[in-house]
């Protein structure tokens, strides 16, 4: 079962000032900033539009693997990845069909060379910059260089002003709902383990944003 942010919102303090959806003079300016530094960059209104985007994105035959992302479950990616109808092939399916600890750990690695790998971020600057983390770093081992391609899902109320601001909201608010589902998912804290600033694709075409003007994910 997926957890949205909404379940643990009311019981988890936040900094609600790097969690609010930007205008779109902001939206506008992040999107020159990134693709200034060699980001793709898609602007769409709604987590539907967001799902559609992404199958359009991904080629027939592509292996894809996804890190956990709120985002992608609450756009369906998810959901639509484990139905199977789609021409992918599916590296989720093909991992967690192993039983043993050891082999199921080398086909995670493996899989961060995906052809495209699917994730959020957790927040990005205005500036052109990503900032992400995680407990183990199957996520964001595969964004810097190992997939071939990389589609990220953002909502825009991840957009803030600066990579200090970006920074401030991984700590205040994407690490304390995060860890709280972490607890219930998994019996254990999440932690600022791995830690990813990614400023610029210099490979071109490689990595797309898709943003989404909807208040999505951590």
């Amino acid at each position: 079962m997926s957890q949205q942010k909404s379940d643990y919102a009311d019981d988890t303090e936040i900094d609600e000032s790097l969690d609010r959806l930007a205008d779109e003079e902001t939206v506008d300016e992040t999107v020159a900033n990134l693709e200034a530094n060699g980001f793709e960059v898609v602007v769409v209104d709604s987590a539907d539009e967001a799902l559609a985007e992404v199958q359009s994105i991904v080629p027939a035959g592509a292996s894809v693997m996804n890190g956990h992302s709120t985002t992608l479950e609450e756009i369906g990616f998810d959901e639509y990845l484990s139905d199977g109808d789609h021409g992918w092939e599916s590296l989720p399916d093909e991992i967690w069909s192993i039983d043993d600890d050891e082999e199921r750990q080398a086909a995670r690695r493996e899989a961060q060379t995906a052809d495209y790998f699917l994730g959020g971020v957790n927040a990005i600057a205005e500036t052109g910059a990503l900032v992400a983390a995680d407990r183990s770093g199957s996520r964001i081992g595969a964004y810097p260089f190992a997939a071939g391609n990389v589609v990220i899902v953002s909502g825009v109320n991840k957009i803030v002003p600066t990579l200090d601001d970006a920074l401030d909201r991984l700590e205040s608010v994407a690490y304390p709902l995060e860890n709280e589902r972490a607890k219930e998912a998994y019996g254990v804290d999440s932690a600022i383990a791995k830690q990813l600033i990614f400023r610029q694709e210099l490979e071109s075409g490689r990595t797309t944003v898709v943003l989404v003007r909807e208040q999505l994910g951590y």
